[in-house]
């Protein structure tokens, strides 16, 4: 493990780095929303089908 070499990669991606504008961070944020949203919609038909095939609930 070479530290002087991982501590200048580091510092390289740091320096290329930048703040998000407010248009982009709003598209990030509208994505990975719309995103959290249709893994937990999914998560609540499959639920909800195996509600109904087990007799569950």
């Amino acid at each position: 493990m070479d530290v002087k070499y991982d501590l200048t990669s580091y510092v390289r991606v740091l320096k290329l780095a930048s703040t998000p504008s407010w248009e982009e961070f709003s598209q990030i944020s509208k994505i990975a929303g719309a995103g959290i949203f249709l893994v937990g919609f999914l998560g609540f038909v499959i639920f909800a089908v195996m509600s109904v095939l087990t007799g569950g609930i």
